[in-house]
């Protein structure tokens, strides 16, 4: 189980995309290890800037989705990760009609807040993105 304290099946959080941003942008976990999750997402024209390749905005949208999907997976059921900020470096351009693969691991898991580093990769293998994400955890409501 690992860092995880939530049930953890990816086809399961999976279904959680549907009708709502990661589900339009096709984002797909592939697999949940002992300390990261790891997903992938295509680049069409959902994702493309206007030079045809994928915009950063998305590329975004994948780390924070996979982050905080990771940060809620390690608190127990009475606290819930809110996000506090995110950011972004990108490192190499991807043309549409590939693939991104994404994997995001726990640099800091503390009592009250979380960072979360995304590494987002091409299809030849070569580091597009890094993106980290801070969270706050928070007393769960509802």
């Amino acid at each position: 189980m690992g860092i995880w304290k939530r049930g953890t099946d990816p086809a399961e959080m999976g279904a959680r995309f549907a009708g709502s941003l990661p589900g339009l942008f096709g984002i797909r976990i592939l697999e949940i290890g002992e300390d990261f999750i790891r997903a992938e997402m295509p680049v069409d024209e959902r994702h493309a800037q206007p030079f045809g390749i994928l915009h950063g905005g998305a590329s975004v949208v994948l780390a924070e989705t996979i982050g905080s999907m990771a940060s809620n997976l390690t608190l127990p059921p009475d606290r819930q990760a809110v996000g506090l900020e995110v950011n972004a470096n990108h490192i190499a351009s991807v043309p549409k009609g590939e693939t991104v693969t994404a994997t995001c691991r726990p640099l800091h898991l503390g009592r009250t807040t979380q960072v979360w580093q995304t590494e987002i990769h091409r299809a030849d293998g070569r580091l597009a993105c890094v993106s980290r994400l801070t969270t706050a955890v928070v007393e769960k409501r509802g």
